[in-house]
């Protein structure tokens, strides 16, 4: 039986998907990209009386970053933990690509940084990272096994019949297909993927009809 909640909150202005996960029975929370309306999740938070233990990135990108300070402000012994790859994204506005839409920020420096293979475990939930890049080069996902369901936070990897832009400097369709079928196609078709922005779906929901890396692109399996 499945006893980890996960609440999904929206930050404007780009629709982007915070997750907060949590154990029945339990005062600990892991916040997933914390958006730019992080007033949000401290509501939601306070409302089931919920405190961070720690603070997932799946990425640098200013979107999911934004409200890492607030996090770490309130919870200032939550750890901040990003892929190897992207932690130079948090304090660079320029590369979390804040600089260029006009508003600068940065984020609070990692606390740790993961890589492909390692496990975290927070909040009695154990998190199996895997590289993903792409959409940004140091992309990770973090993959929850609850009981017989399989949860990707999937940040901005594969999206309910679509997939992350590829078009920043160091993205690249080609790693990021290489990485969906690799990573994501591999999971048990009944996992669900939690994206970065927009609703759920499942691994094999995107296999038979994504149009970008599923069979209508030619994958093959």
């Amino acid at each position: 039986m499945a006893e980890i909640n996960i609440l999904r909150i929206v930050s404007m202005p780009f629709d982007e998907n915070t997750y907060v996960l949590f154990k029945e029975g339990l005062a600990e929370c892991i916040v997933v990209d914390p958006g730019l309306e992080p007033e949000k999740i401290v509501d939601a938070l306070a409302e089931r009386k919920l405190q961070v233990c720690a603070i997932l990135n799946t990425h640098g990108h200013s979107d999911h970053i934004a409200g890492n300070g607030t996090m770490k402000q309130m919870w200032p012994n939550a750890p901040l933990v990003i892929g190897h790859g992207d932690a130079e994204k948090l304090t660079d506005p320029e590369k979390n690509l804040s600089g260029p839409f006009g508003l600068p920020l940065i984020s609070p420096e990692q606390d740790l940084t993961v890589k492909e293979g390692d496990t975290y475990q927070a909040g009695g939930i154990d998190f199996e990272v895997r590289e993903t890049p792409g959409h940004s080069s140091g992309h990770v996902v973090f993959i929850v096994r609850d009981g017989d369901r399989t949860v990707v936070l999937g940040g901005d990897v594969l999206f309910k019949g679509s997939i992350g832009r590829t078009d920043f400097p160091d993205g690249s369709f080609a790693d990021l297909k290489q990485a969906i079928e690799t990573k994501l196609f591999t999971l048990p078709g009944e996992s669900i993927i939690l994206p970065g922005h927009g609703p759920a779906t499942t691994v094999e929901e995107e296999i038979e009809g994504n149009p970008f890396v599923g069979k209508p692109a030619g994958y093959k399996g």
